[in-house]
């Protein structure tokens, strides 16, 4: 993914709310499977990592987007922003990757 289409998916998850929270349970199977649902349903999503998860947002992001096997569009202190391309009916459209 290029910085400019990063840029693009992270000026569409400016004014999205959070819609999954993640807390003292941190990353269970079932957290990964509500993400992948979600993700299948809007394609890039919000999540906020509550503070009583004793895991790192980061560390929280990296995984749950490894296995949802989607992209890490950023982390803003508890929050961080997910998007899965949806191959046959791409709702969302990025910016051309140039040369």
């Amino acid at each position: 993914m290029t910085t400019k289409q990063r840029a693009y998916l992270k000026s569409l998850a400016m004014n999205m709310s959070p819609i999954l929270s993640l807390g003292k349970n941190s990353v269970t199977p079932e957290f990964v499977n509500s993400v992948s649902e979600a993700l299948k349903a809007r394609k890039l999503i919000k999540v906020n990592v509550l503070k009583n998860c004793e895991d790192s947002p980061e560390d929280v992001a990296r995984t749950v987007a490894e296995r949802t096997r989607s992209v890490l569009v950023q982390v803003i202190g508890r929050k961080f922003v997910l998007y899965k391309r949806n191959e046959e009916n791409p709702i969302i459209e990025l910016p051309k990757k140039l040369g």
